[in-house]
Protein backbone atom coordinates (compact mmCIF):
# COMPACT_ATOMS: atom_id res chain seq x y z
CA UNK A 1 0.00 0.00 0.00
CA UNK A 2 1.31 3.53 -1.20
CA UNK A 3 1.69 5.93 1.73
CA UNK A 4 -0.10 9.32 1.74
CA UNK A 5 2.16 11.62 2.06
CA UNK A 6 0.54 15.07 3.99
CA UNK A 7 0.74 18.66 2.30
CA UNK A 8 3.14 19.56 5.07
CA UNK A 9 6.20 16.72 3.31
CA UNK A 10 5.32 17.87 -0.19
CA UNK A 11 5.27 21.46 0.22
CA UNK A 12 8.20 21.88 3.07
CA UNK A 13 8.13 24.43 6.15
CA UNK A 14 7.92 28.32 5.67
CA UNK A 15 12.20 28.93 5.61
CA UNK A 16 14.56 31.14 4.66
CA UNK A 17 16.29 28.67 2.27
CA UNK A 18 17.76 27.30 0.42
CA UNK A 19 17.62 23.94 2.13
CA UNK A 20 14.64 22.56 4.66
CA UNK A 21 17.92 20.85 6.09
CA UNK A 22 20.99 22.26 5.89
CA UNK A 23 19.30 25.64 6.29
CA UNK A 24 15.79 25.10 8.57
CA UNK A 25 16.40 22.58 10.43
CA UNK A 26 19.88 23.72 11.28
CA UNK A 27 18.27 26.85 12.66
CA UNK A 28 16.01 24.74 14.55
CA UNK A 29 19.14 23.00 15.72
CA UNK A 30 20.25 26.02 17.50
CA UNK A 31 16.65 26.72 18.27
CA UNK A 32 16.75 24.16 20.60
CA UNK A 33 20.26 24.15 21.65
CA UNK A 34 19.25 27.53 23.21
CA UNK A 35 16.04 25.86 24.78
CA UNK A 36 17.94 23.27 26.13
CA UNK A 37 20.50 25.37 27.71
CA UNK A 38 17.72 28.11 28.56
CA UNK A 39 19.62 30.89 27.58
CA UNK A 40 21.43 32.10 24.45
CA UNK A 41 24.88 31.37 25.33
CA UNK A 42 28.23 33.27 25.64
CA UNK A 43 30.05 31.31 23.47
CA UNK A 44 29.76 28.48 21.25
CA UNK A 45 32.47 26.07 19.38
CA UNK A 46 30.18 24.28 16.41
CA UNK A 47 31.45 20.89 15.17
CA UNK A 48 29.87 20.20 11.91
CA UNK A 49 29.88 16.42 10.98
CA UNK A 50 29.53 14.93 7.37
CA UNK A 51 27.42 16.96 5.19
CA UNK A 52 27.31 20.17 7.42
CA UNK A 53 30.89 20.45 7.07
CA UNK A 54 30.81 19.74 3.21
CA UNK A 55 28.23 21.74 1.80
CA UNK A 56 27.11 23.68 5.07
CA UNK A 57 28.47 26.94 4.39
CA UNK A 58 27.12 27.01 0.88
CA UNK A 59 23.50 26.44 2.06
CA UNK A 60 23.63 28.85 5.13
CA UNK A 61 24.29 26.43 8.02
CA UNK A 62 26.93 28.22 9.62
CA UNK A 63 24.80 31.11 9.62
CA UNK A 64 21.06 29.49 10.54
CA UNK A 65 22.96 27.38 13.49
CA UNK A 66 24.04 30.95 15.06
CA UNK A 67 20.53 32.40 13.97
CA UNK A 68 19.04 29.94 16.19
CA UNK A 69 21.58 30.11 19.11
CA UNK A 70 20.08 33.88 19.44
CA UNK A 71 16.17 32.83 19.08
CA UNK A 72 15.77 34.25 15.49
CA UNK A 73 13.34 31.68 13.57
CA UNK A 74 13.73 29.68 10.45
CA UNK A 75 11.41 31.98 8.59
CA UNK A 76 12.93 35.19 10.04
CA UNK A 77 15.17 36.87 7.40
CA UNK A 78 17.50 38.19 10.45
CA UNK A 79 18.71 34.41 9.93
CA UNK A 80 21.27 36.39 6.62
CA UNK A 81 21.99 38.59 9.40
CA UNK A 82 22.71 36.12 11.93
CA UNK A 83 26.89 36.97 12.44
CA UNK A 84 26.28 40.67 12.74
CA UNK A 85 23.35 40.10 15.33
CA UNK A 86 25.74 37.36 17.34
CA UNK A 87 28.41 40.21 17.92
CA UNK A 88 25.72 42.79 19.11
CA UNK A 89 24.36 39.79 21.13
CA UNK A 90 27.66 39.07 22.47
CA UNK A 91 28.11 36.10 21.56
CA UNK A 92 31.04 34.49 20.61
CA UNK A 93 31.37 31.23 18.18
CA UNK A 94 33.92 29.56 16.14
CA UNK A 95 33.40 26.81 13.53
CA UNK A 96 35.30 23.38 12.99
CA UNK A 97 35.10 20.09 10.98
CA UNK A 98 34.61 17.45 12.82
CA UNK A 99 34.04 13.48 12.49
CA UNK A 100 31.34 12.53 14.89
CA UNK A 101 31.14 8.57 14.62
CA UNK A 102 28.57 6.79 12.90
CA UNK A 103 25.84 9.32 13.20
CA UNK A 104 23.53 11.28 10.90
CA UNK A 105 25.52 13.11 7.83
CA UNK A 106 24.00 16.29 8.82
CA UNK A 107 24.65 16.13 12.60
CA UNK A 108 26.50 19.21 14.90
CA UNK A 109 27.51 19.59 17.85
CA UNK A 110 27.51 22.26 20.08
CA UNK A 111 30.14 22.92 22.68
CA UNK A 112 28.42 25.90 24.45
CA UNK A 113 29.17 28.18 27.92
CA UNK A 114 26.67 29.73 29.22
CA UNK A 115 26.54 33.24 31.06
CA UNK A 116 26.32 31.35 34.81
CA UNK A 117 30.17 29.56 33.51
CA UNK A 118 28.57 26.07 33.00
CA UNK A 119 29.69 24.33 29.91
CA UNK A 120 27.28 22.54 27.50
CA UNK A 121 27.39 19.73 25.02
CA UNK A 122 24.42 19.05 22.84
CA UNK A 123 24.52 17.14 19.91
CA UNK A 124 21.91 16.56 17.45
CA UNK A 125 20.75 15.91 13.63
CA UNK A 126 18.91 17.80 10.98
CA UNK A 127 16.85 14.75 9.40
CA UNK A 128 15.32 16.91 6.14
CA UNK A 129 11.97 18.97 6.09
CA UNK A 130 13.11 21.07 8.71
CA UNK A 131 12.91 18.28 11.29
CA UNK A 132 15.43 17.55 13.67
CA UNK A 133 16.75 15.28 16.66
CA UNK A 134 18.86 16.09 19.68
CA UNK A 135 20.55 13.33 20.64
CA UNK A 136 23.52 13.69 23.68
CA UNK A 137 23.30 16.68 25.94
CA UNK A 138 26.19 16.20 28.22
CA UNK A 139 27.43 13.37 28.98
CA UNK A 140 23.77 11.76 28.32
CA UNK A 141 22.15 10.07 25.22
CA UNK A 142 18.76 11.70 24.60
CA UNK A 143 16.04 11.89 21.74
CA UNK A 144 14.38 15.11 21.74
CA UNK A 145 13.04 16.52 18.64
CA UNK A 146 11.32 19.72 20.05
CA UNK A 147 7.67 18.71 18.81
CA UNK A 148 6.40 18.83 22.74
CA UNK A 149 7.59 20.38 25.57
CA UNK A 150 10.34 18.38 27.91
CA UNK A 151 11.39 18.34 31.41
CA UNK A 152 15.02 17.36 32.13
CA UNK A 153 14.92 15.73 35.60
CA UNK A 154 18.52 15.14 36.78
CA UNK A 155 19.02 13.07 39.52
CA UNK A 156 20.56 10.37 41.96
CA UNK A 157 20.34 7.22 40.59
CA UNK A 158 18.40 5.54 44.12
CA UNK A 159 14.90 4.01 44.76
CA UNK A 160 11.59 5.92 44.22
CA UNK A 161 13.00 9.14 42.65
CA UNK A 162 11.13 7.69 39.01
CA UNK A 163 7.82 7.38 40.47
CA UNK A 164 8.03 10.36 43.07
CA UNK A 165 8.58 12.77 39.74
CA UNK A 166 5.83 11.40 37.44
CA UNK A 167 3.04 10.95 40.87
CA UNK A 168 4.23 14.74 41.33
CA UNK A 169 3.20 15.33 37.57
CA UNK A 170 -0.39 13.01 37.77
CA UNK A 171 -1.24 14.52 40.40
CA UNK A 172 -0.91 17.91 38.51
CA UNK A 173 -3.05 16.17 35.62
CA UNK A 174 0.06 16.26 33.39
CA UNK A 175 -0.25 13.85 30.93
CA UNK A 176 3.50 12.04 30.06
CA UNK A 177 3.35 11.28 26.26
CA UNK A 178 6.92 9.71 26.50
CA UNK A 179 9.41 9.40 28.91
CA UNK A 180 13.25 8.49 28.94
CA UNK A 181 15.52 7.26 31.89
CA UNK A 182 19.33 7.10 31.53
CA UNK A 183 22.05 6.97 34.34
CA UNK A 184 25.84 7.41 34.52
CA UNK A 185 26.26 4.14 36.32
CA UNK A 186 24.42 2.35 39.06
CA UNK A 187 23.71 4.55 41.44
CA UNK A 188 25.35 7.82 40.17
CA UNK A 189 24.47 10.40 38.40
CA UNK A 190 21.05 10.06 35.99
CA UNK A 191 18.17 11.79 33.52
CA UNK A 192 15.02 11.72 33.17
CA UNK A 193 13.38 13.14 30.22
CA UNK A 194 9.67 13.80 30.39
CA UNK A 195 7.70 14.62 26.95
CA UNK A 196 4.70 15.78 27.89
CA UNK A 197 1.77 17.14 26.25
CA UNK A 198 1.53 20.58 28.01
CA UNK A 199 4.09 22.57 29.61
CA UNK A 200 4.77 22.24 32.99
CA UNK A 201 4.59 25.10 35.13
CA UNK A 202 6.86 26.73 36.90
CA UNK A 203 5.47 26.11 40.52
CA UNK A 204 5.11 22.54 39.24
CA UNK A 205 8.75 22.02 38.00
CA UNK A 206 9.84 23.35 41.45
CA UNK A 207 8.00 21.00 43.12
CA UNK A 208 9.80 18.24 41.12
CA UNK A 209 13.10 19.98 42.36
CA UNK A 210 12.35 19.63 45.84
CA UNK A 211 11.63 15.86 45.46
CA UNK A 212 14.80 13.83 47.57
CA UNK A 213 17.35 12.68 45.03
CA UNK A 214 16.43 15.29 42.45
CA UNK A 215 19.35 17.84 41.92
CA UNK A 216 17.69 19.70 38.85
CA UNK A 217 15.01 20.51 36.82
CA UNK A 218 14.75 22.73 33.34
CA UNK A 219 12.21 23.38 31.43
CA UNK A 220 12.48 22.93 27.56
CA UNK A 221 9.99 24.59 25.72
CA UNK A 222 8.39 23.10 22.22
CA UNK A 223 10.44 24.58 19.33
Amino acid sequence: MTRQRSLFEIVGPVMIGPSSSHTAGAARLGGLARAIIGQTPCSARILLHGSFATTGQGHGTDLAIVAGLLGIAPDDPQIRDAFALAGAAGLTFSFDEADLGEVHPNTAQLEMTDAQGREWIVRGSSLGGGDVIVTLVNDFPVQITGELPVLLVVHHDQPGVVAAVTARLAADVINIAGMQVSRERRGARALMLIATDQPVAEEIAASVAAINGVTSVRQVPAV
